[in-house]
């Protein structure tokens, strides 16, 4: 459900990322009555325009036309399960009013006014109600919003979130209020109500372990490569190696990262927590360093040691395709175990980690210098 600037291309990259997501996307056109094909940007003339359109919009014939849209949807072949409605704006309103008055199993508004107005429908909500509410958002005020909270909060099938300094149009790309912290979070509850509701449903661990196998047992990069969306990306937190978009990434895993670890490179299993968009992999990562891995430790020279270090793995997906990785590791570990870097004086360890990972009865709190003094301490 669009903004009051029209089926513009915010909206058009929105419906491509829902498609990569695994949904059959339609965004209908809701001023056609005034005007056909409104596609307005947001330069200061665009605005007076879509606040003319937002004027003189009929809201009652809008919930028909997303009626009519839901029924054309449904005679698709593409459709195969249940009907979700997304709206932003305008559209975060007409989400609520939807979820009153259609056929919907969930419905999901992005900063939508005028709803506390509509409350009275709320008990006709059957399906999944997720509403995204930003902190600073003058369209719908904190007195709107804490009518709207006391009165669907804590509902089995609502979900209200409140975003900590952000405003309207949080999640608009490109919009000077963008806020991405706030845009991702949202976005992943979103597509979680949705994959709970009308799924579909992904063996995210199967695929997260067949690209894990085409990286480091086939070292396949092709292989590895078509387990991701067509613009993944990968980043390394501790070193900043990776790559952004699938020309630079290819790149990095052919000649940077697939044939650069070492023959015993091996993982082991700790823990593994599925999501509904995502994985998290604790694992132990085991090498030795025969040489130089550019991605874990560039610029240092073989030096024949065998490491093993502590690691988390976020894996993010958008629909049946990785998305993006986000890895985790202790940089001071590893330098310690390569003996690169000398311990003494800090607060830093080196293959004890990986030790007391698989056995936490061995000792803790060691390089705490004050640790003995709480001994007999309440």
């Amino acid at each position: 459900m669009q903004e009051i600037f029209g089926v513009n291309d915010t909206m058009r990259q929105v419906a491509d990322y829902y498609a990569e997501e695994g949904y059959v996307v339609v965004v209908p056109d809701l001023f056609w009555r005034q005007e056909p094909n409104v596609e307005l940007d947001y330069d200061v003339e665009s605005w007076k325009k879509a606040f003319g359109f937002y004027q003189g919009f009929d809201q009652d014939k809008g919930i028909e036309d997303i009626a009519a849209t839901i029924e054309a949807l449904k005679g698709l072949e593409e459709f195969t399960a249940g009907v979700g409605v997304l709206g932003f704006c305008l559209g975060g309103r007409l989400a609520y009013l939807s979820a009153c008055r259609c056929d919907v199993d969930a419905a999901i508004g992005y900063y939508g006014m005028g709803m506390e107005n509509h409350l009275d429908e709320a008990d006709n909500i059957k399906g999944k109600l997720v509403l995204h509410f930003a902190e600073l958002d003058e369209y719908c005020p904190a007195e709107a919003r804490d009518q709207l909270f006391a009165a669907l909060q804590g509902r089995e099938n609502m979900e209200l979130y409140l975003y900590p300094e952000a405003d309207h149009a949080f999640a608009r790309a490109g919009s000077e209020h963008y806020h991405k912290p706030s845009a991702l979070m949202a976005h992943q509850r979103s597509v979680t109500a949705l994959r709970r509701t009308i799924g579909p449903n992904y063996d995210l661990s199967y695929l997260w372990d067949k690209h894990c196998e085409y990286e480091f047992a086939t070292r396949n990069v092709d292989d590895t490569m078509a387990t991701m969306v067509a613009q993944p990306y990968v980043n390394h937190i501790p070193t900043l190696t990776g790559g952004v978009g699938y020309k630079d990434l290819y790149r990095f895993y052919k000649h940077h990262f697939v044939d650069s670890n070492p023959p015993d490179t091996k993982l082991i299993p700790i823990s593994r927590t599925i999501g509904d968009t995502q994985i998290v992999d604790e694992l132990l990562f085991c090498f030795t360093h025969d040489r130089e891995i550019d991605w874990l430790v560039p610029g240092i020279a073989p030096t024949g040691k065998y490491v093993e270090i502590p690691l988390v793995a976020v894996v993010k997906f958008r629909g049946d395709k990785l998305y993006h990785e986000h890895i985790y590791w202790d940089q001071a570990t590893v330098l310690v175990q390569l003996g690169v870097l000398d311990p003494k004086g800090l607060p830093v360890a080196g293959r004890e980690t990986a030790a007391k990972l698989l056995d936490e009865t061995l000792p803790s709190n060691e390089l705490m210098a004050s640790w003995a003094s709480s001994a007999n301490k309440d």
